[in-house]
């Protein structure tokens, strides 16, 4: 009986010692640095969604001869800049390899010496502001920066209704939106045009006041970059007051919440942007195959399968780590924040290496409308600043 018992324990560790998968031990970990709540909650989802669909094509990575499996560790910053260094610093706690994020700018940048103390290589996907790489040699990031955009968008209002005058309206405190503002406003003045600039604080839902006083100032165009969520009020609100001049935004508004918003309503709404649906059949195929596979993926899609361009950017943005992981040869951070600076990457939203910043060299946008009676965005073009 003894021996018999024996027999059965020994064969149960034996089962309990396979039972471990063989990687177990070869697991690198990317951090996702992103909103989930917040002002830019959506926004953030849409983001995270992108890396995760990469993630499930492809899981693993082969780095120095050995397979690995990437383990995606996700934290919630809470779109909140107070909040958003503890966020960072729990990425820093787990061993992390590299950090992709944050969908706003201002988080990136109250994050950004966490990573820098921790030795963590940071990359940002649609974080704009050129605050964020500045004065480090561990921030990188693989979009357009918010001086480039900020002039598309001038130029764009120039060209396309010929504005005279603009009317600009900021968030104060969110370093987007004020340094899109500050950008847009400084090209579109260079261009001969003048500017009427108001700001709105934090928690405002009312911004009656602000579409009068554009009113009241005969504004070509109303500029708007703020979130999502601030979007969607100026919007409604927009509407009900009859507001006629085309509104613009940034990549912020790129988004189906806005669409949602601006749905069987009598507003005009152009944005810039790093991706068009469509741009990328194969990409878009399983983008929409990946949203509409699991009830929580297409809630954090806004409850449809439109893809955003955070998306193809979040996507772009995991498949950039997996090649710094491969010319690294390793896993640490130091080896893989050395390698970032050489690599290059053709993806679903172009091509990426890095300038002496460690900045994206892109010098194209896309521009889109909200179409009101489909609920679509519609391509307008591509535009550059030459």
């Amino acid at each position: 009986m003894k021996k018999k018992l024996m027999s059965v324990l020994l064969a149960a560790a034996m089962v309990a010692a396979t039972a471990v998968p063989a990687f177990a031990a070869d697991t690198v970990k990317i951090g996702v640095y992103e909103p989930a709540s917040g002002d830019n909650g959506a926004g953030g989802k849409q983001e995270t969604l992108g890396i995760q669909y990469a993630n499930s094509e492809t899981p693993t990575v082969e780095i120095d001869g050995k397979e690995y499996t990437v383990e995606l560790d996700i934290v919630d910053n809470e779109s909140s800049n107070d909040k958003g260094p503890s966020a960072a610093a729990q990425l820093v706690s787990d061993g992390v390899s590299i950090v992709l994020g944050s969908y706003g700018s201002g988080v990136s940048i109250a994050a950004s010496d966490i990573f820098k103390q921790g030795g963590i290589p940071a990359l940002g996907v649609t974080c704009t502001n050129p605050q964020i790489t500045q004065g480090n040699t561990h921030y990188f990031r693989i979009c357009f920066l918010d001086p480039f955009q900020g002039t598309v968008l001038a130029n764009f209002a120039n060209d396309q209704f010929e504005a005279k005058k603009a009317y600009v309206l900021t968030k104060l405190g969110d370093d987007y939106s004020a340094g899109l503002g500050h950008y847009f406003t400084e090209a579109f003045e260079e261009l001969g045009g003048e500017v009427v600039e108001e700001t709105f604080p934090e928690g405002n839902s009312d911004f009656a006041s602000y579409i009068t006083s554009a009113k009241n100032a005969e504004a070509d165009v109303f500029f708007a970059p703020t979130s999502t969520e601030a979007a969607a009020l100026i919007i409604e609100q927009a509407a009900s007051q009859g507001l006629e001049m085309p509104i613009m935004a940034g990549d912020t508004w790129d988004s189906n919440v806005i669409l949602n918003a601006a749905q069987g309503k009598d507003v005009q709404i152009y944005v810039t942007t790093f991706y068009q649906e469509g741009g990328n059949a194969e990409f878009d195929e399983g983008m929409k195959e990946f949203i509409n596979s699991d009830s929580t993926n297409k809630a954090n899609n806004g409850g449809d399968d439109t893809i955003a361009a955070v998306s193809a950017m979040g996507y772009d943005a995991y498949y950039v780590a997996l090649e710094a992981l491969k010319a690294a040869g390793s896993t640490d951070p130091a080896d893989v924040n050395e390698a970032l600076w050489d690599v290059t990457y053709d993806g679903v939203c172009g091509h990426v290496e890095f300038d002496e910043n460690g900045d994206a060299k892109r010098d194209n946008a896309y521009v889109k409308t909200a179409n009101t009676e489909t609920g679509a965005w519609d391509f307008v073009g591509e535009q550059g600043i030459d």
